[in-house]
């Protein structure tokens, strides 16, 4: 399939909807709490959302086969790595929690994720968030003009050598759809898969686990969740490749301004 090279009009747009898909999880990070139920976390984004004059992008997404997805927030607790269902789970102190959100603004989509630790959640979960944390901001890096979707795949493989990388999901490209060409996995060989060129646009989404790589999906069809029922941990930066290197669309800072996060990032 042909990967959409953006114009700067492109650009500014998606740099619209990236930064609301920011704004929202801080919004979120403001009353995530233990206590919270997922589904309650789920109407505050989508309140946000709409409050802002844009549409939920999960809210309805259908896949072949699958009754479309209920939510705004992919809320994705403890063992789960994605596409949790928001619902009536009270989160709890100790939980680990990835929150993932889609925005579509003025036609154009933003995608995040960020992983939260509700209090003590031990130093094996913490080494895991930094991890995957430390492993986005490298396959960032990686994604230089010229560069291919193996050098990014390659540096977050390398960064989570000793724990689980999932290979069964992958990043991928984003624009007038949310999900575009290219797929953006997170195992690679540098200098292998589709080029990058300036105006690509794309979702580097590392989904790492604390044991095995392997994952299973639940019978509602869209959880997944470990094979072993080990934690996992899953941030998401929407990044423009221009001529200089890559441009971050989308930001923590809403997030880090409310609350830290569960470790301490030494990334370079």
């Amino acid at each position: 399939m042909i990967i959409r090279i953006k114009d700067q009009r492109e650009l500014d747009h998606m740099r619209a909807s990236a930064d609301l898909v920011g704004r929202t999880l801080g919004a979120v990070a403001r009353v995530l709490e233990p206590g919270v139920t997922t589904a309650a976390l789920d109407r505050v984004a989508e309140r946000f959302v709409r409050a802002h004059d844009a549409e939920p992008a999960f809210k309805g997404y259908s896949i072949s086969g699958l009754k479309p997805f209920p939510g705004t927030l992919c809320v994705s607790v403890n063992d789960v790595v994605v596409h949790g269902i928001p619902g009536g789970y009270a989160l709890q102190e100790g939980d680990v929690v990835s929150i993932d959100c889609g925005v579509r603004l003025n036609g154009y989509y933003g995608d995040s994720a960020y992983t939260f630790g509700l209090g003590a959640i031990g130093t094996q979960a913490r080494a895991l968030c930094q991890a995957t944390y430390e492993a986005l901001h490298l396959g960032i890096k990686a994604a230089q003009p010229g560069n291919r979707v193996g050098d990014i795949g390659h540096a977050v493989q390398r960064r989570c050598a000793g724990f689980g990388v999932v290979r069964e999901l992958a990043g991928h490209g984003i624009g007038t759809r949310l999900h575009e060409e290219p797929q953006v996995p997170n195992v690679g060989v540098p200098g292998r898969g589709k080029r990058l060129r300036s105006g690509v646009t794309i979702c580097i989404e590392p989904m790492i686990n604390l044991g095995t790589h392997r994952v299973a999906t639940s019978a509602d069809g869209w959880t997944v969740r470990t094979a072993d029922g080990a934690r996992s941990a899953h941030y998401e930066h929407m990044v423009a490749i221009g001529d200089g290197g890559p441009e971050i669309l989308t930001t923590f800072d809403y997030i880090e301004d409310v609350v830290e996060p569960p470790f301490t990032a030494t990334y370079g």
